[in-house]
């Protein structure tokens, strides 16, 4: 059953998709921090998968009248998940998946490495010409160019699943790279010390804001539209390779392969929407879009499920449901108590990376998945049960 709790606080209450006591004090105060701002709209909503962030904790949806939050958005602009349902028998596919891995990072750069070289793809994005010019002052176009196409590190991954059926799938989780994250520091910079000349008073200086209708807003909503936008084909751009890696491994030659379902979503981004009948500018942190019908990811831990699912349009959520498990430790705790042989036994029947480099990716330091999935089944409607069979991390 899903689980609804309302927190107080001075400006408009707090609802959260969990148990108040599984809510970490760190991450319920800064929920509590947003909620008490002046342009806040009607409420702060929680996903079930919570947990502390910069100013603004992952798994929150903030609507606002007047103002923006560019640490209620993230610094990883854009961030979200893509999915395809190959039409190919899964037995071509599912052999020699060691194989397939070392395929896969032939194709995408992962971590800190960029792209040597341009495809013609990358070169043709129409987001080239409505770059800002921003990026050209900060010197980061070059660098944008080569990245368009890399995994990034962290918790970004690319995966090989199947279903209950025993379709196979592609799916991968990514951002707008070193770009967005550059755009998104600068501006929670500039509104900090904005802020910081008017002597305005904050529950937290990572909650610096730009009010609407001044050019320091109209700027930022300018560079975060075309993160996202590079977000979402970088996703693109990386599932052509993945798809063109497993056209190889399956002796295809490279030749396109058929699929019959494609998801590409965001989980850190904002968008206009209408809600209780008032336009509104909404800002998901770690949640997906979840109007009636909405096909969205949600994914677990490296050898935990992920879910395929459709909206269900709760308005209580801003039409929102959770991204993913959501970490229930910090990366330095999981390095502490974890080893080797742990992720090993936790990761067993899944080709991955078992080195010390992603113990802080362990599934036990993640939530539970399907616990996550419980607390929100008034969100959303499972369309098909995930399994990893293979992991590229970063």
């Amino acid at each position: 059953m899903p689980v609804l709790t309302s927190v107080t606080s001075p400006h408009v209450p707090v609802k959260i998709w969990s148990p108040e006591q599984e809510v970490e004090v760190q991450a319920l105060q800064q929920l509590k921090n947003v909620a008490s701002l002046p342009f806040v709209f009607k409420h702060v909503a929680a996903m079930p998968d919570v947990h502390l962030g910069i100013g603004a904790t992952v798994g929150s949806v903030v609507a606002t009248k007047g103002a923006v939050i560019p640490a209620a958005v993230g610094v990883d602009i854009g961030c979200g998940m893509i999915a395809a349902r190959l039409n190919i028998e899964p037995a071509r596919i599912l052999h020699d998946l060691d194989r397939l891995r070392t395929l896969i990072e032939r194709e995408i750069p992962v971590g800190t490495e960029s792209n040597d070289h341009l495809t013609q793809s990358v070169k043709d994005w129409a987001g080239w010409k409505t770059m800002p010019e921003q990026v050209s002052l900060m010197r980061l176009k070059d660098k944008a160019a080569h990245q368009l196409g890399t995994l990034g590190g962290g918790n970004h991954f690319i995966e090989i699943c199947t279903d209950e059926d025993g379709s196979v799938w592609v799916m991968l989780h990514s951002g707008s790279r070193n770009v967005g994250k550059s755009l998104a520091e600068e501006h929670i910079r500039h509104a900090k010390s904005d802020l910081a000349r008017l002597a305005t008073k904050l529950p937290d200086p990572d909650l610096a804001y730009y009010v609407e209708g001044t050019d320091e807003y109209q700027n930022y909503m300018r560079d975060l539209e075309w993160a996202q936008s590079y977000a979402l084909e970088n996703r693109e751009e990386m599932l052509r390779r993945v798809l063109h890696a497993v056209s190889l491994h399956v002796g295809l030659k490279g030749a396109p392969l058929p699929y019959s379902l494609k998801v590409n979503c965001h989980h850190n981004y904002a968008t206009r929407e209408v809600h209780y009948g008032e336009n509104v500018l909404v800002t998901r942190k770690g949640a997906v879009r979840a109007q009636r019908g909405d096909m969205g990811i949600i994914p677990g831990s490296m050898g935990a499920r992920s879910y395929i699912v459709r909206g269900k349009g709760n308005p209580e959520s801003f039409n929102s449901c959770a991204h993913g498990a959501g970490r229930r430790m910090s990366r330095s705790e999981a390095k502490r108590r974890f080893t080797i042989n742990d992720l090993r036994e936790q990761t067993a029947g899944v080709e991955c990376r078992k080195d010390a480099g992603v113990i802080d990716e362990i599934p036990s330091a993640y939530k539970d998945i399907d616990k996550v999935m419980e607390n929100q089944n008034d969100l959303v409607e499972v369309v098909a049960i995930l399994k990893q069979v293979l992991c590229v991390k970063g």
